[in-house]
């Protein structure tokens, strides 16, 4: 039947691999939900429909089968009422009704087989669509934590970045400080060597002055009576 051709996928998908190929499953559950939805009440409108026809083949085959019993009993009859060609007519119509019985058993049979494929396929997918409804705030709440840890990567990245920075800063630094250092100190050897003669020279001027001044402030005190 197409109808089971074309739901046959539906009977052997599996959700969770459906989960794993979504690219996003936070934003594509919801439209995945409602595709099952549809999917479910067109494979419901189709079980209901071929549960009815293995309904109408049983009520054939036990009609039959009742048919078959209840000439069988008028055949036993007839030949109680010794009436044989009564008996003959009788059986007659019994091996007729059991060849249409054979084919209508064969009928039936097929029926049964389709209608339990198709409710297998709606019971799975009932049971798929209510597990992926029951995960889904799981799912969704996984992809928000998923982010939140995407963005704190992505803060780490740069954090490592900026200590990296910071280290290269320090580097010139100290180098620049090295630098420095050196230049001063090539600065104080490029000084000439102390003169200890001059050295007292100037101290000994200085002394000098200091008593010129000491003389000046004597005289002046001696003029003012002080």
């Amino acid at each position: 039947m197409s109808i089971l051709s074309r739901f046959q996928d539906i009977i052997s998908s599996n959700v969770n691999a459906v989960l794993d190929q979504m690219e996003n499953p936070e934003k594509m559950i919801d439209q995945y939900i409602r595709n099952m939805m549809k999917d479910l009440a067109e494979v419901k409108k189709n079980t209901a429909s071929i549960m009815a026809e293995e309904t109408q083949a049983k009520r054939l085959v036990d009609q039959n089968e009742a048919d078959v019993i209840k000439y069988s009993e008028l055949a036993k009859k007839a030949l109680t009422a010794g009436n044989e060609d009564d008996a003959r007519v009788f059986l007659s119509k019994k091996q007729e009704l059991e060849d249409i019985g054979v084919n209508l058993a064969k009928t039936y049979a097929t029926a049964h087989e389709n209608a339990s494929k198709m409710r297998q396929m709606h019971d799975k997918l009932a049971s798929d669509i209510e597990k992926l409804q029951n995960r889904r705030a799981m799912i969704k709440a996984q992809m928000s934590v998923a982010d939140t840890q995407e963005k704190m990567n992505k803060v780490n990245q740069s954090t490592g970045k900026s200590k990296g920075a910071m280290s290269s800063f320090q580097r010139m630094e100290e180098k620049a400080t090295r630098r420095l250092d050196e230049a001063n100190a090539v600065a104080e050897l490029n000084e000439e060597p102390q003169d200890d003669a001059k050295a007292l020279e100037e101290k000994y001027a200085s002394n000098q002055g200091s008593a010129a001044v000491e003389d000046e402030l004597q005289r002046l005190k001696d003029e003012m009576g002080l």
